[in-house]
Formats: structure tokens, sequence, C-alpha cells
């Protein structure tokens, strides 16, 4: 009996032992998640019940000169059922006045969606899509259909609302109008007036602090956010929606009569440089026009007869040459070492004025002028055009600027027949905006004014 009792005791000594020993270690344990690690395991208590919540700030809009819309952002809405939250007597009664409503909102038929609100209802499932991007006024009629009007926890609706971006004119102006996109990791696409002025558009995000509460919602803490939203400025551009849509239509005319490529169309107020309309339309693989690239801005290219301008004007100011001066144009080609120079007109224009060869555009009276004047000094022929400003980009807000090219003698490229090629728009390279540029400085007394694109910013309503 006595060795009973002390094997007993002894065990009894054991565990105490070992309650002791982990009472220890679960105090050490607590001491230590208080006092050591407290802050940390605060911070992410804090972090699974507590959230600061981004808010977007309303867009700015974008108008044409006149106070007309080119770009504004509305809500639009999604609609999604959850059968879980209706009782079986609420679904009987309402499924088919529901799918009836639904089946006249959006052309399917009401046996469509009486198929899948059933078998939602089979399946328990709790997000099945009724109908998305829906606008305002068509959300506000589905919140009072059948069923769906008795709420989210009674009648199963879901609402998920976005802000989309939309162009009231529609694909006219489409590019130039343009957008601004933020990727996952913060980098902006920025294209078009859009793009440009996103600075001003886009306003400044607010924060809001939300409590995590009942079957994982967030409830705002407090009356007020930790920083408001500030919205974007509004933009009023100097397009002039009358000139832009003649524009467009005449350039898909052209476009469609001779089934080019693409091609663009700018009009720029002489004085201003405002830029009154800009279209850009590229052929599909259907053979349809749209706007596909910003090639007004963004395509570099030879200029071709479009810069005897520019050579006219350099011959005159190195007194090269005078409007009055007579040039043979032969037959209507001029060689050149081994290669000819020919002229549109066949048989040629003669003997002309270089006043007349700039107005019928003879390629072999511009290619014997440029060589001949500029033959034994091409750098002076090369640096009466860079004092000209031509090998220089405008400096647009607008991302994408092509880059012209105006080749030094003795650069890659450079030969014999440059100077003879140059004469009449080849071996350079400008954008068509860059070349209206130049234009509209002839047309206003020598005055090169830089393109413009927004006439005023200002907040809302002011």
């Amino acid at each position: 009996m006595p060795i009973t009792q002390k094997r007993i005791l002894t065990r009894l000594y054991f565990v105490a032992g070992f309650l002791f020993l982990f009472a220890g270690a679960v105090l050490f344990k607590l001491v230590s998640i208080q006092m050591v690690h407290g802050d940390k395991y605060r911070d992410l208590a804090m972090k699974r019940t507590e959230k600061v919540f981004t808010i977007a700030p309303n867009r700015g809009n974008l108008y044409s000169d006149d106070g007309s819309l080119l770009a504004t952002s509305v809500s639009k809405y999604t609609i999604r059922f959850d059968a879980v939250t209706v009782n079986d007597d609420d679904f009987k009664e309402n499924v088919k006045p529901l799918s009836n409503a639904l089946a006249k909102l959006t052309g399917k038929t009401s046996s469509y969606y009486q198929q899948l609100l059933r078998k939602a209802q089979a399946n328990k499932n709790r997000y099945t899509l009724l109908v998305r991007n829906l606008d305002y006024s068509d959300y506000m009629a589905v919140k009072d259909f059948p069923l769906l009007n008795k709420g989210p926890y009674k009648g199963g609706l879901i609402v998920e609302q976005k802000t989309v971006r939309e162009h009231p004119l529609g694909k006219i102006a489409e590019r130039s109008v343009g957008y601004e996109r933020k990727d996952e990791n913060g980098y902006y696409t920025r294209v078009g007036l859009e793009g440009a002025f996103g600075q001003y558009l886009r306003g400044v995000e607010g924060k809001r602090l939300k409590q995590k509460i009942a079957k994982g919602q967030w409830k705002p803490i407090g009356m007020d956010n930790i920083i408001e939203p500030k919205d974007g400025y509004d933009v009023i551009s100097t397009i002039d929606i009358n000139i832009q849509d003649i524009a467009h239509h005449a350039l898909l005319k052209q476009l469609e009569h001779y089934k080019a490529d693409h091609g663009t169309v700018i009009v720029m107020e002489t004085k201003t440089g405002e830029v009154k309309a800009i279209s850009n339309l590229g052929m599909t693989k259907d053979g349809k026009y749209y706007e596909r690239l910003n090639y007004a801005i963004g395509e570099s290219h030879e200029p071709g007869s479009t810069f005897k301008l520019m050579n006219m004007v350099a011959t005159l100011e190195d007194k090269v040459i005078d409007t009055s001066a007579v040039i043979d144009t032969g037959k209507g080609f001029w060689k050149i070492y081994n290669h000819r120079v020919r002229d549109s007109k066949h048989g040629g224009y003669g003997k002309i004025s270089f006043a007349k060869a700039f107005e019928v555009s003879s390629n072999t009276a511009f290619a014997q002028v440029i060589h001949e004047g500029y033959k034994e000094n091409p750098e002076k022929y090369v640096n009466r055009l860079r004092s000209m400003h031509l090998h220089e980009e405008l400096g647009l807000p607008i991302k994408g600027e092509g880059i012209p090219v105006l080749r030094n003698p003795g650069d890659k490229g450079w030969s014999g027949l440059s100077l003879a090629q140059m004469a009449y728009g080849y071996e350079v390279s400008m954008t068509p905006l860059q070349i209206l540029t130049f234009y509209n400085a002839i047309a206003n007394d020598g005055e090169m004014v830089k393109p413009r694109m927004i006439k005023e910013v200002k907040e809302w309503n002011r």
C-alpha cells in the first residue's frame, strides 16, 4: 500500500511539474506577444479589421471650344442576383414577372431568364449575372423590378457600379480626344488630349478609413474622410465640332474613293495656332475606316512636293534665285548622274519662271535650282533649313510626336543625289502637323505659331 501511494504521488508531482512548466511557457509567450511583438500583432489585427479605402475623384470633362462635350465620365451599373437570400415563396411568386421585365429591358426571351434564375436557385448561386453596363435611368428601373425591389437581403439584388469615360461624338476625333489609363503597377498610358492634360482632368484621390463588420462588409469610421477627394478640372479644347465633322467626313469620302490606306486632316487657325479640327483615319482588314493612329502628330514621313515651299523660301533668303528667273524643264525629266527626275506632266513644262515652277509643282525645276545653287556648299542649304527649325519637334503636350529628319552632308544616307532629292521632298521627314505649322507661318506674315490644343482649364461650373 505505501508503495502504491508513493507511485501515485510521484505521478502527481510529474503532472504538476509539467503543468507548471506549461503555464510558465504560456506566460512567457503572453509576455513576449504583449511586450516584444505587441506592436506587430496590433498592426496585424488593425489591418484585418480596419482598412484605408481610396475614394476616386470625379474626372473633369473635356469640351470643344463652344462648350460641347468631347469626353465625360458616366456611371455604369451591373446587376447580379443572390439566390440564397430569397425565400422559396417569394421566388416562385416573382420569377416569371422578373424574367418578363428583364426580357423587355434586354431583348432576350423571358424563358432565358427563367431558366437562368431557376438554375441559380438550384445551385445556390450567390453571384449570377443578370445584366451589365446599364445607364442610371435603366438602373433605377431595374431596382423596381419584381423581387429585386425587395432589396439585397430579401430580393437578392446585387449592384456593382463603375465609372467609364464616354465620347459623345462617337468615333469622330476619337484618337485626338484620346484616353488615359492606369495599370495595376500605377503606370499611365496617355493618348490624345485626355492623356496630354490628364494632370488637370484626373483630380486627386481621397482616403477613407473603414471597419470590417458582419458578412465581410466595411463600415466608414467617423464622419469625415482622412483626405477629401478633389475633383478634376474641366478642360476647354480648341476643337470646333462643326469643322471637325466636316473634316472627318471629307477625309472619309476621299479615302473611300481612292481606297487609300490612311490619311489625316488638320485645320489650324492662322493667327492663334488653335487646332480647330484634327481627323485621322486608317483602313481596317475589312476595308472600313476608323481612328486607328494619330497620323497628324505621330507619323513622320517624306513630305514630297509640300517641301517645295521650304525650298523656295531657302533659295530666296540665300538669293540663289528670284521668282522671275527662267528654268528649262525640258521634256519633263532632268538627268543627274544615273538618276532621272521627272515631272508629273507628260512632255514637261518647257521653259518656265521659278514662280510658275512652284505653281505647277515642277520636280525638275526645283531639283535643278537646289542642286546647282548649293552643290558647292551643301552645308549652307541645310543650315538655312535648320534656321527655319525644320529639324525640331514642335514640343506638343500630346505624347508620341514624330521626329523630323534633316540630314547633314556626310551623314549616313547622304549622297550626290541628296540635294536634288530633297528639292522635292525626299530624304527628309516631317509630320503633317509640322508641315502645316510651317505653311501657317507663311500665311501669318512669317511668324511661326506653336499649335495650341486647349483654350482654358477651369473648375466645374466656374
